[in-house]
């Protein structure tokens, strides 16, 4: 009777050791990517087709991403004496409902991060770790923000590293040195910037600069340029901006990136950059920089966000740079409060609430976010994986609802095919220069891959 016991012990062990056995490496593996997540409502209470076939994109991928743009917390910390622009926070219920749409990995590194300072930050972490949500790009030292964090699924394990360009500066994360505590907050990657100007142009501001007395530092040790009202200038036949990846936190994350790439099938980096080349819809030099150089460190794709509209996609060595996928939820006007700082910025009194200053900010919507129409399209971009291989990109357009009133406005949907098309034809004209194909299938664009 024993000797059957352990017979029958042994099958079972050899029948659930199969059944559990690491899934074959030539699978498929889907990650479903969007831009920023500003949400103040909520999600899981809408109804119409193309709203739950966009959800259910989400759902159907293997992990899915969105840049989280807000703080979950009650109010229990004060806000800074400087925003990332508006002072972001949302119910803490709210983070349940990234995870009802299918959401499992999130940046906390963004402009936002430090709107109610530390302790906004510490709480806003508790509740998205409670929630089940995967987060990167924060923490209580510089390395803490810095490191990846990982992602653990049924077909492979996923690395995720997040930075941010765009910040406050009281919102970066520091080092100690063992003798006080490091500073909390972000993951931070600086940039130098320098303007070029012709040789008539930089004489008339040192001109400027000697009638009015405004600079107090001398002239620079270069003889072909100078500081002037924060900036640095240098002569050139065709003006110019400069910009390079700040080389003390490139290198750094870079490292992140190289033992990531070590400890995971897929590595993720995302960083929240507004920086503009020229134009909104172009980025900055230094991020065309970083991005090459995570992908020359062991990333398979590096996700931007934070300008609010898309920029162009690169397929660098085979692998994906979404320099920015724009919005994905933009509910930044149905804010419960502002504080004072909001109001008093446009000569609001307190008489005045939330609604009167989006009015004003936005001259009732004459201006800004709400006039423009690429704010509110975007896509979600779907990257398809085999045996660590890319195989596949589709791009699924989403409106956001331009036009419509701002309590209904900021939730994500698909298209008809005619903004589909539209959107999609953006996203080649932007991509064009990096000579990357997309093409426009009646439906979803499709990036051409070597």
């Amino acid at each position: 009777m024993k000797r059957c016991h352990l017979i029958c012990l042994a099958l079972c062990t050899v029948f659930l050791s199969n059944t559990h056995s690491q899934p074959s490496q030539n699978q498929e593996f889907i990650i479903a990517f969007t831009g920023d997540a500003i949400i103040t409502r909520k999600l899981s209470v809408y109804q119409e087709p193309e709203y739950l076939e966009m959800i259910d994109i989400l759902r159907n991928a293997d992990a899915a991403f969105t840049n989280l743009e807000v703080l979950f917390h009650d109010y229990e910390a004060f806000p800074m004496h400087q925003s990332g622009g508006t002072y972001m926070r949302a119910d803490p219920q709210l983070a349940e409902e990234l995870v009802w749409a299918g959401f499992d990995m999130v940046s906390t590194a963004n402009n936002h991060t430090g709107d109610y300072g530390v302790e906004g930050m510490r709480i806003n972490l508790k509740h998205t770790e409670a929630a089940g949500l995967l987060h990167a790009g924060s923490g209580e030292s510089l390395a803490e923000a810095r490191e990846a964090r990982f992602l653990e699924t049924a077909k492979a394990r996923v690395a995720l590293i997040s930075c941010a360009s765009t910040f406050p500066d009281h919102s970066r994360a520091g080092k100690s040195r063992d003798d006080i505590p490091a500073r909390p907050g972000l993951n931070p990657m600086r940039y130098e910037k320098r303007y070029q100007v012709t040789s008539e142009q930089l004489n008339q501001l040192k001109a400027i600069d000697e009638a009015l007395g405004l600079s107090n530092m001398g002239w620079w040790a270069r003889a072909e340029g100078f500081r002037l009202f924060g900036r640095e200038f240098e002569a050139s036949e065709v003006p110019d901006e400069i910009t390079v990846p700040n080389k003390e936190d490139l290198d750094d994350i870079a490292a992140v990136v190289r033992n990531a790439s070590g400890l995971a099938d897929i590595t993720i980096v995302t960083i929240h950059a507004h920086e503009r080349y020229k134009s909104l819809e172009v980025p900055a030099r230094f991020l065309e920089t970083f991005a090459r150089a995570m992908i020359d460190a062991g990333a398979d794709v590096v996700v931007g966000h934070g300008p609010h509209v898309l920029r162009g996609i690169e397929i660098y060595k085979n692998k994906p740079i979404f320099y920015s996928l724009g919005d994905f939820v933009f509910q930044n006007e149905t804010l419960l409060r502002l504080p004072y700082e909001n109001y008093e910025r446009f000569g609001l009194d307190e008489s005045s609430h939330v609604a009167d200053f989006n009015d004003v900010r936005y001259q009732n919507d004459e201006i800004g976010f709400p006039s423009n129409p690429e704010v509110w399209e975007s896509v979600i971009a779907v990257p398809a994986w085999r045996s660590g291989e890319l195989t596949a990109i589709t791009l699924h357009p989403i409106t956001l609802g331009h036009g419509q009133p701002r309590q209904a406005r900021g939730r994500p949907m698909l298209t008809d095919e005619k903004l589909g098309k539209k959107i999609i034809n953006d996203l080649i004209e932007l991509s064009s220069p990096y000579g990357t194909t997309i093409t426009w299938n009646g439906s979803v664009g499709v990036v051409k891959l070597e």
